[in-house]
């Protein structure tokens, strides 16, 4: 989230070396035409909420505990069970995040929220379909007339880098951390999204949750310690209690679910990816269109390297979206909360019950494995070029028509069932989907 200076200069230090400041100028990018980052209009989920709240038909309630935390959840429709706890110094209040005292995240299809105990504001960042991610701060004092502050030039040194492929984003590491929660930057740190094996994931946040002999970093504190992997977390796997680590009933629930973790590492790219493809088709039309006045060539004139800049873009989007390159699991995951059961039963689901939130947990994390976030308003508003394109690819890898190496993890029958799902419950699908051959109309 927002980046404060913090009272020790190592620590400064250590925070832009682990959170990626060098991709820092890519946010410049964005500042401009056609994108407008800073000077846009936003229009998300809390644009929305603060209008509610404005004209009186919403309302949030001050809690003595939590301030306006779990107001803000039950308004922005962001579960409980989706809670995550991490005990890094890696984000805003990080004068306040220790492992006694963990931040909790919780997060929704477009909507991610941040909560320390006894800070001074609860984080937001909503997914804005045409700016990406939009930061906010909600100050934890009561007030009559609560208000969503937007930030942005400190948050994008974090979250405008090449960590977020150049556009406003998030990123989910791995960072060994000390007995008071600072990174131990020596050991090493891993960025984190559904290609990661499971071994490298969760250094720095706690994890509940079975998985058999699959090993993570999860739940370590490393004492100093500044080997290099690998390290001895024999303690921290297969946690279903966190009560003797810290004290679980300051926060809305006692869990950091791994179920819910895998669901954020995945999300947290897909929406990086998603925000690119439509940054790049809207920079590469925008630049076509200035080319085409400057060398008289007729309006609507297309260049290869317009084309070339939003296949690249729409390619990297469509392999994530078909999980492409997934870290295998090798043993049985299982959940302490309901966030599972709570995820797959949004739905939407086909006349034979299936739905892409389906988990599969056993193989990899979804029994269809296709994002569940084609359904979400950043898939939906892509630049008309991109989505096209994209829904080109996928029906070509879905229908069978490719068959190359990199969509190898998809077998016959995934592709069908995908593709089924997907024209019983998508709307907006080009025509030729449902076409009996796939032949274009």
């Amino acid at each position: 989230m927002i980046n404060f200076l913090p009272t020790r200069i190592t620590s400064l230090l250590a925070m832009i070396c682990v959170l990626g400041v060098a991709g820092l100028a890519s946010a410049q990018d964005f500042e401009h035409e056609p994108i407008n980052y800073g000077t846009a209009t936003p229009c998300n989920p809390i644009t929305r909420f603060q209008e509610r709240l404005d004209n009186g038909t919403a309302q949030l309630k001050f809690d003595d505990r939590v301030g306006y935390l779990k107001a803000v959840l039950d308004g922005l429709q962001v579960p409980i069970s989706s809670q995550t706890l991490v005990f890094s110094k890696t984000s805003l209040q990080r004068h306040k995040i220790a492992p006694r005292t963990p931040r909790a995240l919780y997060f929704s299809d477009d909507m991610y929220i941040g909560f320390c105990q006894g800070g001074d504001v609860v984080e937001i960042s909503a997914v804005d379909p045409q700016l990406g991610a939009v930061f906010y701060t909600l100050d934890q004092e009561q007030t009559d007339h609560p208000k969503f502050a937007r930030h942005i030039d400190n948050c994008l040194l974090c979250h405008g880098s090449s960590h977020t492929r150049g556009v406003p984003g998030h990123f989910i590491r791995s960072v060994y951390v000390d007995g008071v929660g600072f990174p131990v930057l020596a050991m090493g740190t891993h960025r984190i999204d559904h290609t990661s094996p499971i071994s490298k994931r969760w250094g720095g946040w706690y994890v509940t949750g079975t998985h058999g002999e699959q090993q993570h970093l999860g739940n370590l504190i490393v004492n100093g310690k500044q080997e290099r992997e690998p390290v001895d977390n024999a303690n921290g796997q297969n946690v279903t209690d966190l009560k003797s680590r810290f004290k679980t009933a300051a926060y809305l629930t006692p869990h950091s679910d791994l179920i819910a973790l895998m669901v954020l590492e995945h999300q947290t790219e897909a929406h990086n990816l998603l925000t690119r493809a439509n940054f790049q088709t809207r920079e590469a039309l925008y630049s076509e269109v200035r080319l085409n006045k400057e060398l008289g060539e007729p309006a609507g004139h297309r260049w290869d390297s317009t084309t070339t800049r939003i296949k690249s873009s729409c390619e990297a989007l469509v392999k994530y979206l078909l999980f492409c390159d997934e870290a295998q699991l090798t043993g049985r995951l299982q959940g302490t909360t309901a966030f599972a059961d709570e995820f797959a039963a949004r739905g939407p689901r086909d006349s034979q019950g299936r739905s892409l939130r389906d988990f599969d947990l056993q193989r990899r994390l979804f029994k269809h494995p296709c994002s569940y976030l084609v359904y979400s308003p950043s898939f939906d508003e892509l630049p008309t070029e991109a989505r096209d394109l994209v829904y080109r690819r996928l029906w070509e890898v879905l229908s069978g028509a490719d068959q190359s190496k990199a969509f190898s993890h998809l077998s016959p029958e995934d592709r069908s069932a995908i593709r089924e799902i997907l024209i019983a419950t998508k709307s907006g699908l080009p025509d030729y989907w449902k076409a009996t051959n796939g032949a274009s109309q």
